[in-house]
């Protein structure tokens, strides 16, 4: 290897093809295609006056190519693939494309060099790209000639790519079967870039041992261990990952690099703040990697983002995707925003939340052509350069909700960008299964976002924030979902008693907000519907509406205007003893459950359901709280938001860090 003091330049792999150890037939088209993508002008193409959501939402779910589908027993190791006589398979898919417009905005990297070796003759190599608009063109080709391994080798330059575009490259069998048996990705990069670096794995898990003991077994992989520093886990509960039957083979997998950390539940934040402050505390590793402890991990995805971020222009953070670990082909997000006069977290509006790359495969899908940039990268699977933890602290005190984003926030003002990484990803349970809007999370939600705000908004009285926090406590109101605002008001009131505050209640807040919202019968959850006394109502539906009727613009509008009103009226007596309707949770809009007096509701997760029931003066006690709470950000804004501000180093720098650790870590095992 050259030396990197010389200068010149060294070359570096990048990306290499790789097949599932999964057997799961969904993975597979996340690595290999056989279906010829449709491409109807009309319907698909992107950039133009149509969002890429318009355009391709009406077929999303539906096949739009015909061929075969790749067969599992095609795969013949972790990096060889059987292409049979006359077939063609595509390596134009999530794991195994380039996705050459990342490398072109964000790296050292100017041009690539492929090298496909395959074995058999009369095979032919067909190299592809895209443009940001999806739009395909063939760039080279080559045949094979012998029977023996073939290598072929084609030099591409990235320099289209600025907007976006991936290259690929298809495999065409002849009249025989071949084998393409590797393919790689190279660049010539400077010296200095030669040597990959190292990464330490924060992994923060509560009462998941067996979940969290196979995801460290995925990661004792023989490619991967000379990039992992460390891997500590950050144990927060009673069931311990040591206990799993999983465990001892995980430990010996990863072959001394394992460190559990056993300290109080101090959530999600405090869990990845620890593993931070012990990252930065050794100072060996060039990077420390955030990671649930409830994913299903693709090992490569993490030399991938080990490998983009030692080739990016300044430093890094660099982010993974999350696929659903109940449909494998489905991803979540292709990239998270924070949208800044809502200041909510968001998709960008030309992408999609949910898409199944077992329905629509990359190369058809011209909206996944244009370059995604974001404003930060969930945590599930998130790398951030030790350099800059070591700059702009370790994560805010927060449990849970709006640490990652807030970070990414903090790190993209002081000129640290994020990247979601194509090719690196998990597999996790989908947000979209849930509704935490409702239970305990809603105080963290509330708190944390009103947090994020001051800190980081740049407009007056964080724009549209508290308009929209305002309107979801009167849509929770109208909807007797009367725990959820208490928590809501408790969150702004605990924003108001200031930044100092935030480490004191990382430990014990939960509990609190818990037994608090036992009080509230929306808040108690029962799993057997006969727990509630059966339905009747005075009265039958106004011309026998029913539930599933979804009111127009302006019919909600009315209700808006109408519902707060209604709320002042003597409930009906009769439903003082008996629920008035009982709601799927699919139907449980404030629109719908604002004209009753009692409900009983269903939970998102499909276990329970509560009783709702409405309450005038509770009603009317809420809302002047809010109100109240509300006037005064309109009006102290500015001076509470400098005060946030001023603290933000100190809160967030490792020596608080270890001041608050400390109770909850002694006499424990480290």
């Amino acid at each position: 290897m050259t030396d990197p003091t010389s200068g010149g330049t060294v070359q570096r792999l990048l990306q290499r093809q790789i097949l599932p150890t999964d057997t799961d037939p969904d993975v597979l088209p996340l690595y290999l295609d056989c279906e010829e993508p449709n491409l109807d002008e009309d319907k698909y193409v992107v950039g133009g006056s149509r969002a890429a959501k318009e355009l391709n939402n009406a077929s999303i779910r539906q096949k739009t190519s015909t061929g075969r589908a790749v067969r599992p027993d095609q795969v013949l190791s972790r990096t060889a693939v059987l292409v049979p006589s006359g077939e063609k398979v595509s390596f134009g898919t999530y794991f195994n494309a380039f996705p050459a417009s990342y490398w072109r905005r964000w790296s050292v990297v100017t041009a690539v060099t492929l090298t496909v070796t395959v074995r058999g003759s009369g095979a032919t190599v067909i190299v592809n790209k895209s443009m940001a608009n999806g739009r395909q063109q063939k760039v080279d080709s080559g045949v094979t000639e012998a029977e023996g391994p073939t290598t072929l080798t084609f030099e591409l330059t990235l320099g289209p790519f600025i907007d976006g575009g991936w290259y690929w490259y298809d495999v065409v069998a002849g009249h025989g079967d071949v084998t393409v048996e590797s393919a790689e990705w190279t660049a010539a990069v400077p010296a200095d870039r030669a040597d990959h670096g190292t990464v330490d794995l924060a992994i923060t898990t509560m009462n998941r041992p067996d979940f969290c003991a196979k995801l460290l077994a995925q990661l004792g992989t023989p490619e991967l261990l000379p990039y992992l520093d460390t891997v500590f886990v950050m144990e927060q509960g009673t069931q311990l990952v040591r206990d799993s039957e999983f465990f001892p083979d995980a430990e010996t997998g990863l072959d001394g690099r394992l460190r559990v950390l056993q300290q109080g539940n101090l959530g999600g934040s405090g869990g990845y703040a620890r593993g931070q402050l012990e990252s930065v505390r050794k100072g060996t590793a060039t990077y420390a990697m955030m990671m649930d402890d409830d994913v299903v991990c693709e090992p490569e995805g993490i030399i991938r983002a080990v490998t983009f971020g030692d080739l990016a222009k300044r430093p890094t953070i660099v982010g993974g995707h999350m696929f659903s670990l109940f449909a494998k082909s489905r991803l979540h997000s292709f990239g998270e925003i924070v949208q800044p006069y809502r200041f909510w977290w968001m998709s960008p509006k030309d992408g999609f939340q949910d898409w199944d790359f077992g329905a629509r495969n990359l190369r058809s899908a011209r909206w996944l052509h244009k370059r995604q940039d974001v404003d930060f990268n969930g945590w599930f699977m998130c790398m951030i350069p030790r350099q800059v933890l070591e700059d702009i602290g370790l994560s805010l005190p927060l449990f849970i909700k709006w640490d990652d984003s807030e970070y990414g926030l903090r790190a993209r003002a002081a000129g640290v960008p994020t990247v979601t990484f194509p090719g690196a990803a998990v597999w996790h349970v989908p947000w979209t299964d849930k509704n935490d809007a409702l239970d305990w999370q809603a105080y963290f939600h509330q708190r944390n976002r009103f947090v994020a705000a001051l800190l980081h908004s740049r407009y007056p009285r964080g724009g549209r924030l508290l308009h929209e926090s305002f309107a979801f406590d009167l849509a929770h109101l109208v909807s007797m979902q009367y725990s959820t605002v208490e928590l809501r008001i408790q969150a702004l009131e605990d924003v108001l008693a200031g930044p100092h505050g935030l480490h004191g209640m990382l430990g014990t807040r939960l509990a609190e907000v818990n037994a608090f919202r036992k009080q509230f019968t929306d808040a108690q959850l029962h799993a057997d519907p006969d727990d509630f006394p059966p339905v009747r109502r005075e009265k039958p539906p106004r011309k026998g509406k029913d539930l599933s009727d979804v009111p127009g613009r302006l019919s909600k509008a009315i209700t808006a205007g109408l519902a707060p009103i209604r709320q002042l009226k003597k409930p009906r007596d009769l439903s003082r003893e008996f629920p008035e309707v009982e709601i799927r949770a699919m139907d449980a809009k404030w629109y719908r459950i604002a004209s009753f007096d009692s409900a009983v509701v269903s939970m998102n997760d499909g276990t329970s359901a509560a009783l709702y029931q409405r309450d005038r003066d509770r009603y009317k006690a809420l809302v002047r709280r809010t109100v109240e709470l509300h006037n005064r950000f309109r009006r102290d804004w500015d001076d509470i938001a400098a005060q946030y501000r001023a603290a933000l180093g100190d809160i967030t720098s490792p020596e608080t860090w270890e001041k608050t650790f400390a109770p909850w870590t002694e006499g424990e095992g480290r």
